[in-house]
């Protein structure tokens, strides 16, 4: 498998699968939930790390995201997203990760015309998360989840250099108002990740890369301008999508 190309793993299923993964040659980008990380055995995960390491494979980190935000108005989740962050970056100090993605927690529904509040309690977060991910060594990335348009991102950007961002291209396509050309136009030049995965627009079906409408030729077009030494990672819910996944986007590797 290219370099390059990850496909998400969630770690349950890692656990139980470590000979197909292996077999396969996949880069696992290893979903952590909450759950999980509460059961985590460090000297189990150590020994996935090394084996992996010794078979040339690499690893990225999608962190726990469901009720969490960093930049909560609510002091008590915020407190919970850290405890969930902390740990997520002790699992990362094993498993020694390229990338690890996290959910912003921004939505403008919920927060309407107050986004001044949401990016100052996350730049606070992100400001006690970043300078351990520089001492293990890997990078930090925001994924766009509900952004419309990527303008708090910028913000979030330009208050924190070494922030980055993951584009997933799936939420993007249910969730835009500004084309892909001018999110990239914007953000691109921050993005150390990107999440593949295809819709038509209505849900967040996850489907393999070429059986919804986004424009794919456009997105790798755009990765190889903006983001040419991003990593790729195939979200994929099932392994038959993973595999057409993987038909699918031969072309463009």
């Amino acid at each position: 498998m290219n370099d390059r190309l990850f496909v998400h793993v969630p770690y349950s299923f890692l656990l139980q699968n470590l000979e197909l993964v292996l077999t396969r040659r996949v880069n696992p980008e290893v979903f952590f939930s909450g759950d999980m990380l509460d059961s985590l055995i460090p000297e189990e995960l150590a020994a996935i790390a090394a084996t992996l390491t010794g078979s040339g494979l690499s690893t990225t980190i999608h962190a726990p995201f469901v009720d969490l935000n960093p930049g909560s108005a609510e002091r008590l989740i915020r407190e919970a997203t850290l405890l969930r962050l902390a740990q997520v970056i002790d699992a990362a100090a094993i498993l020694k990760p390229r990338v690890v993605v996290f959910h912003p927690g921004y939505d403008r529904w919920r927060y309407g015309e107050n986004q001044e509040t949401w990016l100052r309690y996350s730049i606070e977060a992100w400001e006690e998360i970043l300078p351990r991910a520089a001492e293990i060594g890997f990078t930090v990335a925001v994924e766009n989840i509900f952004e419309e348009e990527p303008s708090t991102l910028l913000a979030l950007f330009e208050a924190l250099p070494q922030l980055r961002h993951c584009f997933d291209v799936g939420h993007w396509n249910l969730f835009k108002k500004v084309g892909m050309a001018e999110w990239f136009a914007v953000v691109g030049g921050s993005i150390a990740e990107a999440h593949i995965h295809d819709n038509r627009g209505q849900r967040d079906d996850h489907a393999p890369v070429g059986e919804g409408d986004i424009d794919f030729a456009l997105f790798f077009r755009l990765m190889k301008e903006y983001a040419p030494q991003a990593a790729w990672t195939i979200e994929a819910h099932s392994k038959e999508d993973l595999d057409r996944s993987l038909v699918n986007i031969e072309k463009f590797l």
